[in-house]
Order: C-alpha cells, then structure tokens, then sequence
C-alpha cells in the first residue's frame, strides 16, 4: 500500500520545507521481544546510517542487509558494537511510507539495545546540512505520509482502526479502508459536483457569448438529475456508516427477562467463565454486569441485567420504600433502581436477548408450561419497534421437559409470536444452560448454546450488511466492485461530511422547482453555491479542496 505510485498531491507542495527536522521512533510495541524496528523519517536518514554503519555503503533501495551497528560517537571496535547483526532497509523518497527517506534497523528487542541504538541516533547525524533531527511525536509518521500525499484522510482513519482492530470483523473493516476506495469515491462524487458547478456557473458567465448545445432549462434539469442520484448514493453510504460503527465500536447485547429464568448463567457460558452470581434465590443480580466478548468475530458488549418484576410502591412511616409483589415477596429500592436501569439499557441496546424459561406446575410433575412477565413483554415489544433494534427470544431450562427432543412446542412459538408479533420464528431458539453447564467439550452442541450462537451471527449479519440503493434509485456514477461492503468503512467523521453534504444537495435541489405551468425557476447563482459547499464537504473527507477549487471549477468552465 505504501509504496505503489501515487500522483503529484497539492499537500506535498502545500508541506514544502514544512519538516524542519528529521524524526526517529521505536516502531514496535515497547518490552522485550525477539526483534524491535526503529524508524528514521527526513534528510538525515542517510547520515545516521552512516554514521551508525561506517565504511559500509548504503543498501540498495528496499533491499534488506545485515550490519553491525557502531556507537558513531567511537571509532569502529568490539567495545563500540551497538549491535552486531541489525536487518537495516533503505527506502528513498518519494516511495517510502513517509515519502520521505526513511531507514529501518531491526534490532534485537532487549531493552538494552533498543535504549543503546535509540541514544546513537541523534549522535550520528551531525551534519548542519541535513538539519536537526530528534523523536517523533504521536502520530508523525502518518501525519507526515498525509502532508507528504501518501495517504489521504480516510487511509489515516483505517490505519488508526487497523491497529486498534481486536475481532475479525474489525480487521476486515479496517482493511478495506487502507486500499483508498473510499478516498476515490469521494473524490469521484466531489469532481462531479464540481462540473455540474462549471455547467452552470458557464451559462451565468458566458449565456450571452457562447451558443450551448442545450437550452438554461435543459441544462440545469440535467444538472438536478444528476445531483439527484448522487445524492441517493450519498445517502446510502451516510447509511452505511451507522452500521459500520457497529463493527467498530461493538454490538450492544442485554438479557431481558424475569428473575431467576437463566440470564446470569447464560451471560456466564456465552462468556466463558463466571462474570455473574447464579443462584436459585430472586433478585441475584440487580445492577448492570457488562462484559466484553467476541461472538464469531463479531465484538459484543454482553449486559446482563437485573430481573424485571411488577411491584407496587408502599411507604411505611418514612423507612426505605419497597415494593410488593403480587406473590407478596418485597422488592428493595436497590432493586427497583436495577430493573429502571434494566429497561433504560434494553432500550439503548442493538440487540435484546429475551430469556424465558420452561417451569412445572408443580413438585414432581413434568407437566411443563411458559410463563411470560407482562413486564418483560412490554419492554421487548417498545424495543422491536425501534428501527435498528433487533430482538430475539430464547426459552431456557429445556431439560424440564419431558419429551426426549426437547424442542419447543410449537404452542410456545405461537404464544412467544402472538406476544411479539413482529419476531420471526428463526429469531426463538430453546436452550438449557444446565445440559451446557454439565456437558462435556465432546458433547454435540450441549444444551443448544452453540445453535443459539449461530442464530445470532445471522443477526449481527442482517444488522451491519450495507445498505444499497432503493429501488427506482441510480447511482450517479458507475459503482466500483464491493463498493457498498467499502461504504460500511466510513467513519463518524466521514458521516458528519457526508450529512452535510446531502443538507447543501438537498438545498440545490430545493432551489430548482417547477411551477405549475411546468417552467423551470431556478436561482442558479444560489444553486451554483450549494454545489459549492457540497463539494467542499467532500473534499474534506480525504483532505482536498478545503483551500477553495476556484482554479478547477474554472478550468472545468474553459473546458466546456
């Protein structure tokens, strides 16, 4: 990625001189491994490996070699070696990471010699005429490789997401970033606007000179056609960015459900260990336990909750308020506080996990049945009208029953769907945390936790597949392969650019109407700014245009 040949970038003129020094950084994670890289940025690359390899030339550009690192402050000897076998790589500008000379030594990773060779380095450049040189700064390396045109800002948002990626779908999601297809979409769009700008702004300037091909009218109709689809194509990617951050920043999952159903010890087998108290006693749990996990590559962050119950309030000669329930069992303002937090969590989560539970009518009787809280009914049903929000249902303690399948009755379905009826039936599974619990790591599927797994991926895949176009929708340029996979890469700020950009479209759009009689009023020197504005907005996704595209738009005018 960092050294295919880029053309000339308007930041690189724009930086000039703007490095004053040359940089040096440990490149690595810091502590003791097997190798540690250090990296060297600027004029005085060349002079601090001379100076750290003397008498040795320099090597061939992208090429590895061996060298024995000398302290440059002693003539070459035994009590001078730094290091005695460093991978050194040269990379001449302009096709270097930085785009600058940068020299890699990749030393062994003690402490000791890391310190020892990262002291050398000032020493060794010495010269006036290659500057000063001294550490970088958070980020200086990237920062310099945008200033110097290597990577444009939507290839600095990946880098950033790469290195912090944990789960496998994060990984994908950050390196589709790092190939600049969402940098050239942008600009796509943003060149775009600016010609139907030039078409324009040439009929305000030169209608009275030049004779157009087209009519004021036509011309500017074609214009709204065209800022029309793009401005659907906008908006599919700002969309899409809402699902990306899903990826990157995790899945929001919370337990629903009544007491004592199985919540704390399905958290606890989906996690992989004891996170919560299980306990036959009600009310175990009463405030929020948030865990994160990976889900098949997916990140989660997995809330278990306190059990939602309907109780009544009571005041008893201005002692701590409780509650009672309808069994006559007395609910603690703790708890009450845990189930307002419950419902309040449940609604701000991406995915609500409902746990019920199979109980027998009685002591000894197999007779099995499955009680469904008003409360938790409630919660859920204000949850699944929530755009975005995905529920689904999960009947726990199968191995209560009596029958050798253990599967849901079909009953149950009907009674959980008739109580939700927005929730498909491949979105109810049955589980039995005690079969998990006891089963051993031969066992197929133990108490059907892995198939409840599985149901959920999907939901995670229907949650953050991108979004297209809608139907009757056309893209206003032609789409490039995997290009609605690539939206879902956009970031927080990416969205914000994209948002306003589709406020300035819809503005141009706004100014161009028909009358009743079907004539065409159209502002065009307003609408001419709305293009503007929105192609300045995009220009900042990737770092261009925000000095003004005066000299564009005029030579997309003097083209036409």
């Amino acid at each position: 990625m960092f050294y295919e040949r880029l053309p000339a970038s308007p930041r690189r003129a724009a930086a000039g001189t703007h490095h004053d020094a040359s940089i040096y950084a440990l490149s690595s994670a810091p502590g003791v491994a097997a190798i540690a890289v250090i990296r060297i940025s600027g004029e005085a690359a060349v002079e601090v490996y001379q100076g750290l390899c003397p008498a040795k030339g320099l090597p061939r550009a992208r090429s590895a070699v061996v060298r024995t690192l000398y302290d440059p402050s002693k003539a070459p000897a035994v009590d001078a070696i730094l290091d005695p076998g460093a991978l050194v790589l040269f990379f001449p500008k302009p096709y270097s990471a930085t785009g600058e000379d940068v020299l890699e030594l990749h030393v062994h990773g003690g402490r000791a010699v890391v310190q020892a060779v990262l002291a050398a380095i000032p020493r060794a450049s010495t010269l006036p005429s290659s500057g000063r040189i001294r550490y970088a700064e958070p980020g200086e390396f990237t920062r310099r490789a945008f200033l110097n045109g290597r990577l444009d800002l939507t290839q600095v948002e990946a880098l950033g997401d790469t290195l912090a990626a944990v789960t496998e779908q994060q990984r994908r999601l950050s390196v589709r970033g790092t190939a600049s297809k969402l940098g050239k979409t942008y600009e796509a769009w943003r060149q775009l606007l600016l010609e139907a700008r030039g078409e324009l702004e040439a009929m305000i300037d030169f209608s009275e000179d030049q004779h157009f091909d087209e009519s004021p009218a036509a011309l500017v109709s074609s214009v709204a056609a065209l800022v029309g689809s793009l401005r659907s194509q906008i908006r599919a990617y700002s969309d899409n960015a809402v699902r990306g951050e899903l990826l990157r920043n995790g899945l929001a999952l919370s337990l629903l459900g009544a007491p004592n159903v199985g919540k704390s010890s399905l958290l606890n087998l989906v996690l992989g260990r004891e996170a919560a108290i299980v306990s036959g006693e009600e009310g175990t749990t009463r405030d929020v336990i948030e865990a994160g996990v990976d889900i098949g590559g997916w990140y989660c962050r997995l809330v278990d909750m306190a059990g939602l119950r309907r109780g009544r309030h009571s005041h008893d000669g201005g002692q701590t308020k409780e509650a009672a329930t309808g069994e006559g069992k007395v609910i603690g303002e703790v708890e009450l506080k845990g189930i307002r937090r419950a419902r309040q969590k449940a609604l701000e989560s991406d995915v609500v996990i409902v746990v019920l539970s199979a109980e027998q009518a009685g002591s000894g009787d197999l007779q099995t049945f499955l009680p469904v809280s008003r409360e938790v009914i409630e919660t859920a049903a204000q949850c699944s009208e929530r755009p975005g929000q995905a529920v689904i249902v999960v009947v726990n303690k199968l191995d209560r029953m009596s029958c050798e399948a253990q599967k849901l009755p079909e009953e149950w379905i009907q009674q959980i769907q008739g109580s939700l009826p927005n929730l498909s039936r491949d979105r109810i599974f049955g589980v039995s945390c005690k079969r998990a619990h006891e089963g051993s790591l031969d066992a197929a599927d133990a108490g059907r936790i892995q198939s409840f797994l599985s149901g959920l991926v999907q939901v995670f895949k229907d949650l953050t597949s991108p979004a297209t176009l809608q139907d009757g929708e056309r893209a206003a340029l032609p789409l490039m392969a995997d290009a609605w996979e690539e939206s879902l890469g956009a970031s927080k700020r990416q969205k914000m650019l994209l948002d306003i950009c589709l406020g300035h479209l819809d503005d141009f759009l706004l100014h161009v109407t028909r009358s009743g009689d079907g004539e065409l009023n159209v502002d065009v020197v307003v609408a001419a700014e709305s293009l503007r504005a929105a192609a300045e907005s995009l220009g900042k996704m990737t770092g261009k245009g925000e000095a003004g595209d005066v000299e564009e738009v005029l030579g997309v005018i003097f083209e036409k």
